[in-house]
């Protein structure tokens, strides 16, 4: 079995714009709207209410426009509102792989082409990534409502319409048939697969996240990052998910140089690691990622 190399971190990234306490001050002047969301909490620390969905939302578009210029974002009520700065640390993450097969100079430029699996109606990643380093994208969703509004988010903000395409994924047990055209290459893959494998299991999850952020057990789910269906769970969850991305990733193995998913329950590496083994990779890194008290981890694997 190929090495596997563990990166531990405490804090996000040290590239990652979001590292320390959010600046109010200055988000504020980008969207005057997040003032009516902000307030300074017993430690007194400003800060908003991460319970609060629209909080959430209106935090992510004052990031989006201060941070990456991107200043009309949008998304359909209940769709998944993801939490930047960990989104961020994926792609820098992926920059550092990238850097280490350039002589330790990071990749940047159009050059640079990256596919999304399940881009979601935030788009998040191509923002990311095309803001930061220039990258192209291709974002592919199963749903046309996160196509549309990811489209939508591309044709209200000038910067992002020459670098990213958004592609709705015809076959929705695919990931790379029906949407890798022929002769094409990407650099990068990125995904982060629906984490639960029931409906139940994610509302109890979601319970239980809310419950630590006010300290009440609601009996109905606040979704304070919304997220629908599809955006959530899948059958299987995210262990058959990722298996079925490696063995369908054999047959790509010649149009992508590394196959990337974020992985959420350590407990899932092990399976993982054997299907990678299954299918001869030639190389596995798994990257240890930090925000706060939560611990995630990407997967990265090449042929």
């Amino acid at each position: 079995m190929p090495s596997k190399t563990f990166k531990e971190k405490p804090s996000l990234h040290p590239r990652n714009k979001h590292k320390g306490q959010y600046d109010f001050k200055s988000l504020v002047t980008v969207l005057p709207q997040l003032e009516a969301y902000v307030f300074t909490n017993k430690f007194g620390t400003e800060t908003i209410d991460f319970s609060n969905p629209e909080a959430v939302k209106i935090l992510n578009k004052s990031l989006l426009a201060y941070y990456y210029g991107v200043k009309n974002w949008d998304i359909p009520e209940g769709y998944l509102c993801p939490p930047i700065p960990g989104r961020a640390d994926y792609v820098h993450y992926l920059a550092d792989i990238l850097m280490q097969e350039n002589a330790g100079k990071l990749p940047e430029g159009s050059s640079i082409r990256c596919l999304d699996i399940g881009t979601g109606a935030n788009c998040i990643y191509p923002i990311i990534g095309h803001q930061e380093y220039g990258w192209s994208f291709v974002g592919t969703d199963i749903d046309p409502l996160s196509v549309k509004s990811a489209k939508a988010i591309l044709d209200f903000n000038e910067v992002l319409t020459n670098g990213i395409e958004i592609r709705l994924q015809p076959h929705k047990s695919h990931f790379f048939e029906g949407i890798i055209k022929k002769g094409e290459r990407f650099d990068l893959t990125f995904c982060n697969p629906p984490f639960y494998a029931s409906a139940e299991e994610a509302i109890e999850k979601n319970v239980q996240k809310n419950q630590n952020l006010t300290g009440k057990r609601h009996s109905e789910p606040l979704r304070n990052f919304g997220g629908n269906a599809r955006e959530l769970w899948c059958e299987g969850g995210e262990l058959r998910f990722i298996v079925s991305m490696i063995r369908e990733s054999v047959r790509f193995s010649e149009n992508c140089k590394w196959f990337t998913s974020l992985v959420s329950k350590k407990e899932h590496l092990d399976r993982i690691y054997k299907e990678l083994e299954k299918v001869k990779v030639s190389q596995v890194k798994t990257i240890e990622m930090a925000q706060g008290q939560k611990i995630s981890r990407l997967v990265v694997w090449s042929f």
